[in-house]
């Protein structure tokens, strides 16, 4: 069990802590309240020393914000110094943003038992530690940081994501499972022409948003998959509330069986995730797309489809090259029978302030649509 260890009231503490993102317990911890300064909460926590919270809740909250805008001003542009390339910028910016996390998840809140905070104007988080959490009777310490992660995903999870796709019905994202906010690749799922399949498996389903898709298409068997226990739980949930027929089942990757259409959106950038929240986007040497293609054939009826939706960012970013991409398919068996395209509509693509704009502006999501040689 992981603790943090501090001295306060001239006596030495011992508590438990708590981290989703797997963040190892801060090894420095002092006491921190409504009098400390931004400025020196800032150079604490820069130098890896971690801020116990003992005063106002909205005060913490006021401190964090007030650290991030320390951390968000732009740097100084060097002369002469030359643009980096399209990798050393994703690099660069993966760099500052694993910084900019542990810097400000110094910021530390106590809690006692059942989740309750012990601080002045404390909301009340039961319901969305308890999603995250599970039940918990003792206390423990998390950061402020991961606790409004938690507090965003419960309202997200209450309000739902509406799916134009599924005629405006709302898909509800549990913590820690990828949301449908980025409708584009939905829309691709909604719009192919289906083959004549009986049945589908939605390999990686997450929310169960594209089964629900298929299922709604007139796929009389649909099977969902994944590996992540909340995932599954999350998929049932919703796929309960939408009242369609689809089986939802843990495996890596494909059930056993065959199917006449496959459908994948694996993560799609090849990079090492720097927190279990960030498997859905990525994928470390594209194990979930080398394992989705293939495994593919193996698993299509005779005259079956693969649809593998995909964001073409990591080529932009010099992380992957299309024909790199083409020369999976070919090692898999599969030949490309079609291709549908979107563009992006989050409001990053459009940022020239992002670090990543020029990737991000050029980016593509197709569905490509795949079949055995």
């Amino acid at each position: 069990m992981d603790v943090i260890s501090w001295r306060e009231g001239g006596r030495d503490h011992r508590i438990r802590w708590r981290s989703e993102s797997g963040a190892p317990p801060p090894q420095r911890v002092v006491v921190a309240g409504d009098e400390t300064r931004a400025d020196d909460a800032y150079r604490l926590a820069c130098e890896g020393t971690a801020l116990l919270w003992r005063g106002d809740f909205q005060n913490a909250r006021q401190l964090l914000t007030a650290m991030a805008r320390r951390i968000d001003r732009p740097p100084r542009r060097r002369r002469n110094k030359p643009e980096p390339s399209q990798v050393q910028a994703f690099h660069l910016y993966r760099q500052a943003r694993a910084q900019r996390a542990r810097t400000l998840g110094m910021v530390l809140i106590p809690f006692d038992p059942d989740h309750v905070i012990p601080l002045r104007r404390a909301p009340d988080v039961q319901d969305a530690c308890t999603e995250a959490y599970g039940p918990d009777d003792q206390p423990y310490v998390t950061s402020l940081r991961e606790l409004l992660g938690l507090i965003g995903a419960h309202e997200w999870r209450h309000k739902g994501v509406p799916i134009p796709a599924l005629g405006g019905d709302r898909i509800h994202p549990h913590y820690g499972v990828f949301s449908p906010v980025r409708g584009e690749y939905v829309d691709l799922v909604a719009e192919a022409p289906l083959p004549a399949a009986t049945t589908a498996f939605d390999v990686g389903t997450g929310t169960g948003v594209l089964a629900a898709v298929l299922a709604r298409r007139g796929v009389g068997h649909v099977v969902a998959t994944d590996q992540d226990p909340r995932a599954l739980t999350c998929a049932r949930e919703n796929l309960d509330r939408l009242k369609v027929d689809v089986r939802v089942v843990q495996a890596d990757l494909f059930p056993d069986g065959r199917a006449g259409l496959i459908v994948c959106n694996p993560p799609w950038v090849p990079a090492k995730p720097s927190s279990p929240l960030e498997h859905a986007v990525y994928d470390p040497g594209g194990r979930m797309l080398r394992g989705f293609l293939s495994g593919l054939p193996g698993h299509l009826e005779p005259g079956g489809e693969g649809w593998l939706i995909l964001s073409d960012l990591a080529e932009h970013l010099g992380l992957r090259t299309r024909d790199e991409l083409l020369a999976l398919f070919e090692v898999s068996g599969l030949k490309v029978a079609g291709r549908l395209d979107t563009r992006p509509r989050h409001p990053r693509a459009t940022d020239p302030d992002d670090p990543l704009h020029a990737a991000r502006a050029a980016e593509t999501t197709s569905l490509w649509r795949l079949t055995p040689h």
